[in-house]
């Protein structure tokens, strides 16, 4: 009777030894710290507080999906790599959209990207002055891509307003009203590009393509 007892206890002790170094095994895979990398408008901060769900998560478990998800939420980010570095780290590389301007639609404020995705508006650290667009999303998009198709200069623009008449007005960085017409606009401001930086026309402040077949300039 004595010699079971000591066995039961002898096993037990075993078991109990056993499933305690197994917790400590485990327990250093726990994820400690994580590295964010190529982040140049989020914070390092702004990165981790969104992962703050996944921190002392077992690194052998913990799913790539799962971080994916999280990341994924933030709409500035548009890719990542994601790097398990044993026993406690997590490496992650950012890709982050770039934005080209801050869409105003109504009452709601967008940064739009160069893909013309909305990103949510935050202020951003390390961000250059961007140009305006008073729009609804979708009429910007359009117009954006009619744009592009012609290789316009993007950059000389300091805002886009369209009027309910869905016609469009375009001012420069260096103060130069362009007044589209609702048809043929690109015909317009092929006609403008061609005339901004001759002699002649440099000091006309506006430029008003709204008649057919006329520019009047003030």
């Amino acid at each position: 009777m004595k010699k079971r007892t000591l066995v039961s206890i002898a096993l037990l002790l075993l078991l109990s030894t056993i499933t305690t170094q197994q917790e400590l095994v485990f327990s250093t895979f726990n994820l400690k710290k994580i590295n964010i990398e190529n982040n140049v408008l989020l914070s390092d901060e702004d990165i981790k507080k969104l992962l703050f769900p996944i921190y002392e998560k077992n690194l052998l478990f913990l799913r790539s999906g799962e971080i994916e998800t999280i990341l994924a939420s933030n709409s500035l980010i548009e890719s990542f790599n994601i790097r398990k570095n044993y026993p406690g780290t997590l490496n992650i590389t950012i890709y982050e959209k770039k934005p080209i301007a801050i869409l105003f639609d109504k009452t709601n404020k967008f940064y739009l990207s160069e893909k013309i995705d909305l990103i949510e508006f935050n202020k951003l650290k390390n961000q250059k002055e961007l140009p305006h667009v008073f729009s609804d999303y979708q009429s910007f998009k359009n117009f954006y891509l009619d744009l592009k198709k012609m290789d316009f200069p993007f950059y000389i623009i300091k805002k886009y307003t369209l009027f309910e008449s869905n016609r469009w007005d375009l001012e420069t960085k260096n103060e130069k009203i362009i007044k589209l017409p609702i048809e043929n606009y690109k015909k317009s401001l092929k006609n403008y590009l061609n005339l901004r930086n001759k002699k002649g026309f440099k000091k006309y402040q506006v430029f008003d393509y709204r008649i057919k077949n006329q520019l009047i300039l003030k």
